[in-house]
């Protein structure tokens, strides 16, 4: 596979970041974890009206930017670079699901606000047991007439404790359903979970008996399969900017910090650590750009390729983000020092969709292993 970029994917690079270094830097990065929301909502409306990353993948004529995977790599590996705080992955899984699954009304009624950063909409998939797999969601949807009605738990749902509009999944007699829940519906409780990450909030919703309205038509599970794919590779593009970003600073303290007069960069158990770094930077890059390219340009099997990246890119970055305290040594662990979000971003984002050993799995299972 040509795995190349255009000037206009490398002018769309520049110009994240170069915003995300004057907005989200690593004060304004603290200050957003240490709200209730975990996110600035005006960070996040100047991110979706000013870069129209709210809407990357949305089509224009709903108001989005119309673009696809490959700009989507390009967003979130920058995203990834600062650990940028705001409800991106969140914003592009639902909007590839309602892109996958809902008929063109539905469209023009959600992906207008989405885009536009107006409305926050996430997905929940995962059932109280906290399966990630579509194949076994166990939460069952019942139909009253007309309506629908919802009952159960969604667990490790991305910003659902502050979205407007929550995407559940649910089985129906046809297969899954994609039903719609506005955040303030009657029945519906909903909670951030204490969680080891503070630059990305996850969420408990618990439904009793709450109005729904079905999105689409027929098994929605080939669309909601996806639509995850798709944001798994967004979340390994993210992984790899982050892991690029440990090694930079990493780097970068190896030859500005002095013992016995010289550089410790210098010394040669150093200089084997931080080449380790590099490789595993670039094996990551290499994974996680097969995987959007396979997504982009349909050469290839998508499903596999996801695997494929995340299963590598989470024990990596998390591997990255440790070797880079390491090289710090005693104030790499200080709440002061970044390094230390780089790992819980690193290893939250480790088991987000799934476990390293999951996918693998599942690579065993498409090969009948």
């Amino acid at each position: 596979m040509d795995i190349r970029f255009s000037d206009e994917h490398e002018e769309l690079r520049r110009t994240i970041r170069q915003f995300l270094s004057a907005e989200s830097g690593e004060q304004a990065v603290r200050a957003a974890m240490a709200t209730e929301r975990g996110h600035d909502p005006k960070l996040w409306q100047r991110m979706a009206q000013e870069l129209g990353l709210a809407g990357l993948v949305v089509p224009e004529n709903f108001g989005g930017a119309g673009m696809g995977p490959i700009e989507a790599l390009v967003a979130f590996e920058e995203m990834g670079r600062v650990l940028v705080c705001a409800p991106a992955l969140a914003s592009h899984f639902a909007a590839n699901a309602i892109l996958a699954v809902a008929g063109e009304a539905d469209q023009e009624a959600l992906l207008p606000g989405i885009a536009a950063g107006t409305s926050l909409a996430t997905v929940a998939h995962v059932d109280a047991a906290g399966r990630w797999d579509l194949s076994i969601v166990s939460n069952e949807a019942r139909r009253e007439g007309e309506s629908w009605r919802l009952d159960g738990v969604w667990r490790y749902v991305l910003d659902g404790h502050v979205a407007d509009r929550l995407l559940l999944v649910a089985r129906v007699p046809d297969g899954l359903g994609l039903f719609l829940v506005e955040g303030e519906a009657t029945g519906l409780t909903r909670k951030a979970l204490p969680g080891l990450d503070l630059t990305r909030r996850l969420a408990e919703l618990r439904c009793s008996a709450v109005a729904a309205r079905r999105i689409g038509e027929g098994d929605a599970r080939p669309g909601l399969e996806r639509a995850l794919q798709l944001t798994i590779a967004a979340l390994v593009a993210e992984q790899t900017g982050g892991a690029a970003r440990c090694l930079e600073i990493a780097t970068d303290y190896a030859k500005s910090r002095y013992q016995f007069g010289r550089p410790i960069g210098s010394f040669q158990a150093i200089k084997h650590h931080c080449a380790d770094l590099l490789v595993s930077v670039e094996l990551m890059r290499s994974a996680a750009y097969h995987a959007s390219f396979v997504a982009a340009t349909g050469e290839g099997d998508l499903e596999t390729a996801v695997h494929q990246a995340k299963a590598w890119c989470s024990e990596a970055y998390f591997e990255v983000a440790a070797e880079n305290i390491q090289i710090h040594g005693g104030m790499g662990f200080t709440w002061e020092y970044p390094a230390h979000l780089y790992l819980k971003r690193a290893k939250s984002s480790e088991v987000l969709f799934g476990s390293p050993a999951r996918h693998r799995e599942q690579i065993g299972e498409r090969l009948g292993l």
